[in-house]
């Protein structure tokens, strides 16, 4: 799931050395903390939050694959 987000967001951003991602498993869910640049911030989201609904939808699929509630959080 990591390798997933980490590879998206670095395709989508200038600055793809300053991608950072990590994930924090609960007992209900898992967290995945996506950081960028804070130039690169908006095209992560896009307009109108496309991207980043796109982004999630992704990895909400990858889990369902492996049974699993996952929560994508852009900081």
């Amino acid at each position: 799931m990591k390798e997933l987000v980490e590879v998206l967001a670095k395709s989508l951003v200038d600055k793809p050395d300053e991608v950072a991602v990590t994930v924090a498993e609960g007992e209900k869910a898992i967290l995945i903390e996506l950081k960028v640049a804070p130039e690169d911030v908006g095209k992560v989201i896009g307009k109108q939050g496309r991207i980043a609904k796109a982004l999630r939808t992704l990895v909400k699929a990858a889990a369902t694959k492996e049974k699993k509630k996952v929560i994508l959080e852009i900081m």
